[in-house]
């Protein structure tokens, strides 16, 4: 089992959004493999909504690390996107990523994986981050496992919390558990973008064709 942590702090190891992250990792089971990406370590330009990757899935025509990043995601069991929140919202590094995996939407390129959300704050509210990362994660056909937030410092209780998220992501991925609630959020979210993709068959062909090889149309 390989669960991979995508943190989007500019501080990276000395952050305390990886801090609080590590708490998760700390109550992992011994079995799986952990693999961690600092975004900013990595070049990650603007989506141009070109519509290439639809047209020709997976396909971009800027050359960066997406391609790696990408491929990183789809190798793995379980993500664990962690943010500090910026302005009520995940870092740019971070959203410029998600904004680049347009056809992971699409196309629900996700589907049986599972995700977890890591937030920390100065002091204000860090709700809307869990809440933006989770419905990202079902869009894309993952279950949300769960989150963990924190303002600064970093108290007891959310470590706490981090280690519980941790056994559950762990028990998540080895009995591959499914949750009834996100599978059906998850099937009517297909149902929305079956249409889309119907609509835009002429346009979006190869993206048409995947969901017929899925079985979806």
């Amino acid at each position: 089992m390989n669960i991979l942590l995508i943190s989007s702090s500019p501080h990276k190891e000395k952050s305390n959004t990886f801090l609080l992250a590590k708490e998760l990792f700390n109550k992992l089971g011994t079995t799986i493999k952990t693999e961690v990406i600092h975004l900013c370590d990595y070049r990650i330009e603007f989506c141009r909504h070109c519509e290439a990757c639809h047209k020709k899935v997976g396909s971009c025509p800027i050359k960066d690390d997406v391609s790696f990043l990408k491929q990183k995601m789809l190798e793995a069991d379980a993500i664990i996107f962690a943010s500090p929140v910026y302005i009520h919202h995940i870092t740019g590094y971070l959203k410029m990523l998600l904004d680049r995996l347009s056809h992971f939407i699409h196309c629900q390129r996700l589907l049986g994986k599972y995700v977890v959300a890591v937030a920390t704050s100065g002091g204000g509210p860090q709700d809307m981050v869990l809440e933006y990362i989770k419905d990202y994660a079902l869009t894309c056909g993952a279950q949300y496992v769960g989150g963990v937030s924190s303002a600064m410092p970093l108290t007891e209780e959310s470590k706490k919390k981090a280690n519980n998220l941790g056994l559950d992501l762990t028990e998540a991925v080895t009995k591959k558990k499914l949750f009834p609630v996100e599978q059906a959020t998850i099937n009517m979210r297909r149902d929305y973008f079956r249409r889309v993709i119907v609509a835009r068959r002429e346009d979006w062909q190869e993206e048409y064709q995947y969901w017929k090889d899925k079985g979806w149309l």
